[in-house]
């Protein structure tokens, strides 16, 4: 597989979005998302989505120069069009939003609806707590609804829709909580099917329901389906599942799960709380560190070296990653290198950038 230094990896992806009529500065929101994605370990959400997202500019279903516009304004909440602009965005735009009515009011919620794909859910959040305040989001995917199946079912009927935290801490990388209410995204099955691997035993069943660890199964005709998170108490992510489906899809208008098996745009609902309307700010960092030197005083399980918070597996990966590079591999690479050359760039050029 090719590997890529990071502002190599970013600098094809602004070629390849400038080419397809983005404006620059929407450009670098849609492809340091991605590459960041990459760097924290998310490939799923990461430059695998360049070639799907030019396509979706070529096909009309992305609208690369759209301006999200504010339709309802209040003083703590407001709802977003993205206009079918790239969905980081429409995201980017609402969360911005979220977080002066937070800095003004105490609190900040913004819904989302027209904005495409947005991407990894923790970029967001994230947002809010390089700004010393607590980020939430909740993402649906519209009207799509067959790719994760019911607790007690066999047949997809709802969308994997994520949810993400983010709160800051005082002299370190923020706690970082982005996580499905399925098993596993989506993305991380379409990662596997282009390495030509297999995924892990209770990711997927088959059509029939049979569990099965060949991720092509899922996209057969008819499809598999991938489970709701739990395991054996999978109702639990079944249930955060509806609960996404109604703050992401119903609050912004974008609606639920139907059935549909192309998405048109995610459903988004941002909440922002401003720490200092609440709490004093340094008694909040206090407490913030009181509770992670607390939870990492627990005695390690077998087979474990440390107890990280959350966020610091995705810290750390970037970290490594911005040394070692990013792999890309040869099926997606084909396909950004295709895209490209259907916007007139010549890839050829990349080999020695």
């Amino acid at each position: 597989m090719p590997t890529f230094q990071p502002e190599t990896l970013r600098r094809i992806g602004y070629d390849l979005f400038e080419a397809a009529g983005c404006r620059a500065e929407d450009t670098r929101s849609v492809v340091d998302h991605l590459i960041e994605s990459n760097l924290f370990g998310h490939d799923s959400h990461g430059a695998i989505r360049f070639y799907e997202y030019a396509r979706a500019i070529r096909d009309g279903r992305f609208q690369p120069t759209a301006k999200p516009e504010i339709v309802s304004d209040n003083p703590c909440a407001a709802v977003v069009d993205g206009h079918s602009a790239l969905g980081q965005v429409g995201a980017t735009f609402a969360m911005n939003l979220a977080i002066e009515k937070a800095r003004q009011y105490g609190t900040g919620t913004v819904a989302l609806r027209n904005t495409s794909h947005v991407g990894r859910a923790g970029a967001y959040p994230l947002m809010a707590a390089r700004n010393q305040m607590l980020g939430i989001a909740f993402v649906n995917a519209g009207h799509l609804g067959y790719q994760i199946a019911p607790f007690g079912g066999l047949d997809g009927r709802l969308s994997t829709n994520p949810l993400a935290f983010s709160a800051p801490r005082r002299n370190d990388d923020p706690i970082l909580v982005d996580m499905t209410t399925s098993v596993v995204a989506e993305g991380k099955i379409r990662v596997a099917i282009n390495q030509g691997k297999e995924v892990p035993e209770g990711w997927i069943i088959d059509s029939q329901g049979n569990p099965t660890t060949d991720p092509n199964d899922f996209k057969d005709d008819p499809p598999g389906a991938i489970l709701p998170m739990g395991g054996v108490v999978a109702h639990k992510g079944y249930g955060l599942s509806f609960v996404v489906e109604l703050l992401g899809g119903a609050l912004s208008g974008q609606g639920c799960a139907a059935g549909e098996t192309t998405m048109v745009s995610n459903g988004v609902l941002f909440t922002v709380y401003n720490i200092s309307h609440f709490t004093d700010l340094n008694d909040y960092y206090d407490e913030v560190e009181d509770l992670i030197q607390h939870v990492k005083s627990s005695r390690l399980a077998p087979g474990f070296r440390e107890i990280l918070s959350p966020g610091e597996p995705e810290f750390r990966a970037a970290a490594q990653k911005q040394i070692e590079g990013i792999e890309i591999d040869e099926t997606t690479w084909t396909a950004i290198c295709e895209e490209a050359s259907a916007f007139g760039l010549d890839p050829e050029q990349w080999k020695t950038a």
